[in-house]
Order: structure tokens, then C-alpha cells, then sequence
């Protein structure tokens, strides 16, 4: 269209013959209007088409050099850790997606020593808290002490608690009482803390992996919803298989120290996060997943059958958010530079399984939260 009115105006009356005289005054009166159309077309399309222009021509280098960090960073890994190849991943993907991550399961399947090779691996501060029945909100995020100067002149000066640290481990968090597990619901959401009405930053990338025990264990004090939803997965760890038990033993009987070297850094971890923000994902992914978390829902009109039946309470946004922010992670992790439908589908258990409540229902029919999620996403459409 552009280039045929360019034309039409270089063409001089005398050249044109008759038809095309009286096709030139035909189109005169809508000319006027039809100039004025692109002019103001022109400058929305260009910086829409230039981005994608950088982005599609830097874009396969970049994916190998993600590559080849998620290489790097499971080969030292595999040194310190015997199998457990989805737990890895999905963690490996929540660091770099910039969430936290429950663990469930027994003690000494290796949880504490995964988050120490972790932090070896990319090069970060680690940080432990045993979460007990007797600690206090102070002993997780610090607190005021006076301490005396050279002068003499006492100082109000804050000390800081284990938190902050890039890599933490809140160790069998559900041990905790409830007023204790509230001191993460600030920094595990913000990255921040407030102490005496003076807040503190917390250095990037910052990560939590929580543990905790199966339920049906005693002295354990249930999270609250509010913390549960600031976790992007929950993770079940399966008791390991008897050739793995083998190898640990195998491994630890050479040392009990992580060998794990470093491969990447803190910088790379938040270019690594910068880069999978930039993947695209279509509109029709964005919709499947927002249609996934709201057919998590009973009470909404025109509900799933099944969420009806086994659903109580359905997951909240911060799980669509939480889906298509590590689609994106996931898509890079395996050498794409867009997000799939089975990206979305791969993450729906971590994800929901601590966002949504089933029925008795449920488990009266022996069906646990993630027969059921799967079950949600075979229908969805």
C-alpha cells in the first residue's frame, strides 16, 4: 500500500493516460484519509518489529550458553547427589525462575546436602536454620543489639540473623511455631526484611528450600496458606530405590564433604533469569495455564466435574504466575526459545499440589491431590 502511493505521487499527470487519469480521481477523496491512516501506522510497527528482530539473532547463542550452565551445574551436582534427577531440575529451574522451593520427605534422603552442593556449585553464600519449637522470629532475622564503640559511647547496631544469605535451608520448617514461620512471609515474598521499623535488603539471587516432615508425624505445626502460596513448588522427595542407597553409601564412604566445585556465579544466575524473562510464549499457552489454575476452582461457574467433586479451595493466582515464569526456564533448560503446552502441563504438579485442598471425597476414592491434578489437566482445553 505504501509503495503504491509513493509511486502514484512521482507519476506526472501527462503520463497517465485516461483510465488512468479517472482512476487517480476516483481514489482522490479517499487518498486524504488513507495518507493520513499510515503516517499514523508507521512508527507503532517499527519498534514492534525491531525487538524481535535483536532478539530472534542473539537468541541461539544465548540458549547453548544457558545449556551449557545447566550442564555444568548437574555434572557437579552428580558428585554430591545420588539420583533425585526431578528434584534437581525443578530446583535448579526455581533458583533461576527466582522462587522458593518445599521439600517433603523423611530425613536423610539428602536434602541438606543438596542446598550445601548448591550453594558450592553457584558460588553463593549457604545458610542453615534448624527450625525447633523454641526459636524465636529474632533468631531467624536478627535483631538490635548495644554494643560499645571505641569511644566508649554505646550504639544501637542490628545484627543480622541467618537469612541473610543467598542459599537457605529452613530445615524441618514445620517444627517451628506459627509465630516463628511468620518471620519468612516478608522475605521469602519482598527479599527484605524489617526489623524495628528499618528494613534491609537482601542480596540476589535469594533462595529458600524449606523442609518438612509428612504430616502424620508428631510435634509438627501445619504452614499457614499465606506462607504455603509463597513457595513456587513443593517437591515430593520418594525414599531412594536400593541401588541408589548402594551408591550413597558407596560415595560417603569415601568423604561426607560436598566435592561439588563452582561452575557459575550469582551474576550469572540473575543473567540467566534476565534471559528467560525475554522468552515468548503465546497468547494460547498464557490462556491454557490461567485456565488450568481456574479449573482448580469448584466455585467458579461452568467448574470441572472432577474439581467439584475433589476440590475444596483451588489454587491462587501466584500459581498462573508461578507456571508460565518457569515454563519459561523449563523451555531454555531443554535448548527452546519458546514456551509449550507441555512445558506448562510438566510444572502443573509442583506447582498446584500445595495450592489446592482435596476432599474427603478424595481420599475416600484413594486418590491424592496429584491424581487429581492430573485428572484437571487431561481436561482442560
Amino acid at each position: 500500500m505504501k509503495k503504491n502511493k509513493k509511486n502514484n505521487k512521482n507519476v506526472t499527470p501527462e503520463a497517465l493516460n485516461e483510465t488512468e487519469e479517472n482512476a487517480v480521481e476516483t481514489e482522490t477523496p479517499v487518498t486524504a484519509e488513507a495518507e493520513e491512516q499510515p503516517i499514523a501506522e508507521a512508527p507503532a510497527e517499527t519498534p514492534a518489529e525491531t525487538p524481535v528482530e535483536e532478539i530472534e539473532a542473539e537468541s541461539p547463542e544465548q540458549v547453548k550458553e544457558f545449556g551449557a550452565a545447566i550442564t555444568k551445574i548437574k555434572s557437579e551436582l552428580a558428585k554430591d547427589i545420588v539420583g533425585m534427577e526431578d528434584i534437581i531440575d525443578n530446583v535448579i529451574c526455581a533458583i533461576i525462575a527466582g522462587g522458593n522451593v518445599l521439600l517433603e520427605g523423611v530425613p536423610g534422603v539428602g536434602k541438606t546436602r543438596l542446598v550445601r552442593s548448591l550453594g558450592k556449585t553457584l558460588s553463593l553464600p549457604f545458610s542453615r536454620i534448624q527450625f525447633t519449637p523454641d526459636l524465636m522470629p529474632s533468631d531467624v532475622t536478627g535483631t538490635n543489639i548495644i554494643e560499645q564503640d571505641e569511644k566508649g559511647k554505646m550504639n544501637m547496631v542490628f545484627q543480622r540473623g541467618p537469612i541473610f544469605a543467598n542459599l537457605v535451608l529452613a530445615d524441618e520448617i514445620n517444627r517451628a511455631t506459627p509465630k516463628t514461620q511468620s518471620s519468612m512471609l516478608e522475605v521469602m515474598q519482598e527479599h527484605k526484611v524489617t526489623v524495628a521499623k528499618q528494613t534491609y535488603k537482601l542480596s540476589e539471587p535469594f533462595f529458600v528450600l524449606a523442609t518438612q516432615n509428612p504430616i502424620e508425624q508428631d510435634g509438627t505445626y501445619p504452614l499457614p496458606e499465606a506462607q504455603v502460596d509463597r513457595f513456587m513448588f513443593k517437591l515430593i522427595v520418594n525414599f531412594p530405590a536400593p541401588e541408589e542407597i548402594e551408591n550413597i553409601v558407596d560415595m560417603t564412604q569415601v568423604t561426607m564433604d560436598e566435592t561439588a566445585e563452582a561452575v557459575v556465579d550469582g551474576e550469572t544466575i540473575l543473567a540467566m533469569r534476565e534471559l528467560a524473562k525475554t522468552v515468548p510464549v503465546i497468547k494460547d499457552v498464557r490462556k491454557f495455564a490461567a485456565k488450568l489454575v481456574t479449573n482448580t476452582h469448584p466455585e467458579v461457574s461452568g467448574a470441572l466435574a472432577t474439581t467439584k467433586k475433589y476440590v475444596k479451595f483451588g489454587a491462587s493466582p501466584r500459581a498462573a504466575q508461578a507456571l508460565i515464569t518457569c515454563a519459561k526456564v523449563r523451555a531454555l533448560m531443554h535448548g527452546r526459545y519458546n514456551v509449550s503446552y507441555d512445558d506448562v502441563k510438566a510444572l502443573a504438579c509442583p506447582v498446584l499440589r500445595h495450592r489446592i485442598k482435596i476432599t474427603y471425597t478424595a481420599i475416600s476414592d484413594n486418590l491424592n491431590v496429584d491424581d487429581i491434578i492430573k485428572q484437571i489437566v487431561s481436561e482442560t482445553k
